[in-house]
C-alpha cells in the first residue's frame, strides 16, 4: 500500500451507488478509486488485475455474489482487504462474508466521513468490528458453525493473558478499551493481539472474534463494553 494514497476498487451492481461512492471517495485526497465492478465476477477479475489495497464489496449481485467474490480474492490476492457494504436488514447471509475473508463490513447508510475512516482502518491491516453492527452477525455465525477441534487446541495454547485479550476483542472492545480494562499499555495489547493471530494462524481480528465464539471462549449474547 502507498504511504499516502489508498487504492480502492468499488463493487456494486447499482450504477448510482457506484457513482455515489466514487464521488465520496474522490473527495478525499488520500484515496484513489482505481476501478469499478458491477458484479462478483468483475470484482474478482479487476481485483486480480489491479490489486487494490481495499475492495468495497456489495453482497447481493448477479453472476457471483459478494461472498463468493470475497472468498476468491482472499485466496488469490491476500494483500487486498475486503470491506463489505450491506443493507444488513435484508442481507441475512452477510455473516458468511466474514468467514470468506472479509475484514469487516459497513451499512450503506454510513456517513461519508465514517466510510473514509473505515477504508483507512482496513487498509492499515486492522479489522472493522463495530459492535452495534456485528453482534447479531457473530452470534449467528457462532450458532451455525460446527466446532473445530484443531482451533480449540490452539486456544488452549494461549497464555491466560492472551485469552483475556481475545475474550475482550470478541466482545467488541478496542485496543484502547482493552488496555484500560486490563491496566496495561495499548502497545502491550497490540503485541498480545499479534501473538494471538500468529499462534492461532488467523488472518485478522474478525477471524479471531469468530474463533472465540466457535470455541466457546465467549458465548452468544454475552455482554461487553459497547455492546
Amino acid at each position: 500500500m502507498s504511504d499516502s494514497v489508498v487504492r480502492v476498487l468499488v463493487v456494486d451492481d447499482d450504477d448510482l451507488m457506484r457513482a455515489g461512492l466514487r464521488a465520496v471517495l474522490s473527495s478525499d485526497s488520500t484515496i484513489s478509486v482505481v476501478g469499478e465492478a458491477a458484479d462478483g465476477r468483475e470484482a474478482v477479475t479487476f481485483g486480480q488485475e489491479l490489486m487494490p489495497d481495499v475492495v468495497l464489496m456489495d453482497v447481493r449481485m448477479p453472476h457471483e455474489d459478494g461472498i463468493a467474490a470475497t472468498r476468491t480474492l482472499s485466496a488469490t490476492v491476500p494483500a487486498t482487504r475486503v470491506l463489505i457494504l450491506t443493507t444488513f436488514e435484508d442481507d441475512d447471509y452477510v455473516f458468511g462474508a466474514l468467514n470468506a475473508g472479509a475484514s469487516g463490513f459497513l451499512l450503506k447508510r454510513t456517513r461519508p466521513e465514517q466510510l473514509i475512516e473505515a477504508i483507512h482502518t482496513v487498509a492499515a491491516g486492522e479489522s472493522l468490528l463495530s459492535p452495534a453492527i456485528t453482534r447479531t452477525v457473530i452470534d449467528r455465525m457462532a450458532v451455525a458453525a460446527p466446532p473445530d477441534p484443531a482451533m480449540a487446541q490452539r486456544l488452549r495454547e494461549l497464555t491466560a493473558r492472551e485469552r483475556d485479550v481475545l475474550e475482550r476483542v470478541a466482545r467488541g472492545l478496542s485496543n484502547t478499551e482493552i488496555a484500560s480494562d486490563l491496566f496495561v499499555e495499548e502497545s502491550t495489547v497490540k503485541t498480545h493481539v499479534k501473538r494471538i493471530l500468529a499462534k492461532m494462524n488467523l488472518r485478522d481480528r474478525v477471524q479471531a472474534v469468530i474463533v472465540a465464539y466457535e470455541t466457546g471462549l465467549v458465548r452468544p449474547g454475552t455482554s461487553g463494553s459497547g455492546w
